[in-house]
C-alpha cells in the first residue's frame, strides 16, 4: 500500500507573483515608529507578501502600505528572517531581512489601482496587470 501526502494548505485564494515598490509605516516590535521603503513579492485580493523589510515586526500589529496614491491598511499575519546566522551568532532575529505576509484590514474591490478585477479575471490576465503598473 502506497500512502500519499497531500499538501494541505489554508490559503483559500491565489497568490499572484508581482513586485511593486511600496511605502510602509508602522512599528517596530521594539515599539519604536518607523517608514521604510519595501516591495511586494506577491499579491492577493485581501492580502501581500512583502520583502525587503528591515525592521523586526511582531504578528497581529498593524502596518500602513503605500502604494502609487493609495494607502491600504494590513494587520501583519507572519514574519520570516532572511537572513541565516553566521557562525557562533546565536540571535539571527536581531538584524537583517525579513519577508512579511499582511492581511488587508477592511476589503477593497481593487487595493492596488491596478484596473484589474481578482474575482473574474484569468491569472495570466492579473500578473500581466500588475507587472504593467511596476
Amino acid at each position: 500500500m502506497h500512502l500519499t501526502r497531500s499538501k494541505i494548505t489554508r490559503r483559500s485564494q491565489t497568490r499572484i507573483p508581482g513586485v511593486l515598490p511600496v511605502r510602509v509605516r508602522g512599528k517596530e516590535a521594539s515599539g519604536a515608529r518607523f517608514e521604510a521603503l519595501a516591495h511586494t513579492l506577491d499579491l492577493t485580493p485581501t492580502g501581500v507578501r512583502l520583502g525587503a523589510i528591515r525592521r523586526e515586526l511582531k504578528a497581529l500589529d498593524t502596518l500602513v502600505v503605500l502604494f502609487r496614491k493609495r494607502r491600504i491598511e494590513f494587520t501583519v499575519m507572519w514574519t520570516k528572517s532572511m537572513v541565516e546566522p553566521k557562525a557562533g551568532e546565536h540571535n539571527r532575529e536581531a538584524h537583517g531581512e525579513y519577508q512579511v505576509g499582511l492581511q488587508m484590514v477592511a476589503q477593497e474591490s481593487d487595493p492596488w489601482g491596478l484596473g484589474v478585477p481578482h474575482s473574474n479575471t484569468p491569472l495570466a490576465a492579473r500578473a500581466a496587470a500588475i507587472l504593467s503598473a511596476a
